[in-house]
């Protein structure tokens, strides 16, 4: 789905012009100066490697005064399986649109996630499990992400595995609260607990400790 083409991309924005001309090369660098990305470009160039995962397609009806009006909800997540991940939405008349605008809404939402090897029983040093334990909350749905060994593999269920898996999040253990077979709050819970890991202040040693990679 991805029909992003370098050649063809006339950037609109001073920090699409700046990624063209390779004065910016990592996403990372436009997270730490806190620049808000107003083109997808900029995301297909830096990540080019995202996979799209359609993960809840609803039929949502509303009355207008015009009479009842129909549209498709769609919810995808988007990642590379090596620390970036994406949720997003969509509406519209067709199931197709409505993807194409939930892959871009999640394009938008990018976020790196922070990766470790927190288990106290597992020394591994690998980033494959949270560093620490976390709390995302979407709606009514609470959702605890626990560090794992390796080899425990997503202990979560199907929606959080997904979004997981995007993440490059291979061992996690979990606890979930709410009404978690509504997809959108599930996902955006397990979303919420990714984006906490990041706001997570500590001493360089300590991260260091827990396997994240501190840069």
């Amino acid at each position: 789905m991805n029909d992003y083409n370098a050649e063809e991309w006339e950037p609109k924005t001073n920090l699409g012009r700046m990624v063209k001309e390779g004065q910016i090369t990592s996403i990372d660098e436009i997270f730490d100066r806190g620049l808000p990305i107003m083109e997808l470009e900029i995301v297909d160039s830096l990540l080019p490697d995202l996979e799209e995962e359609v993960m809840d397609v609803n039929l949502v009806q509303r009355m207008h005064k015009s009479g009842r009006k129909v549209n498709f909800r769609v919810i995808v997540a988007v990642g590379n399986k090596n620390g970036y991940v994406g949720l997003g939405q969509g509406k519209a008349k067709e199931v197709g649109p409505a993807i194409r605008k939930a892959v871009d809404n999640a394009k938008y939402n990018v976020i790196k996630v922070r990766r470790g090897c927190g288990d106290w029983g597992c020394v591994c040093g690998r980033e494959h499990t949270v560093p620490f334990k976390v709390e995302g909350k979407k709606g009514s749905v609470r959702v605890t992400l626990i560090p794992a060994p390796g080899g425990v593999g997503l202990a979560i269920g199907n929606v959080g595995k997904t979004i997981l898996g995007l993440a490059g999040i291979d061992d996690v253990w979990s606890q979930t609260m709410g009404q978690t077979q509504t997809t959108i709050n599930f996902a955006g819970a397990v979303f919420d607990a990714l984006k906490k890991l990041s706001m997570v202040k500590a001493p360089t040693k300590d991260l260091k400790k827990l396997g994240v990679c501190v840069e």
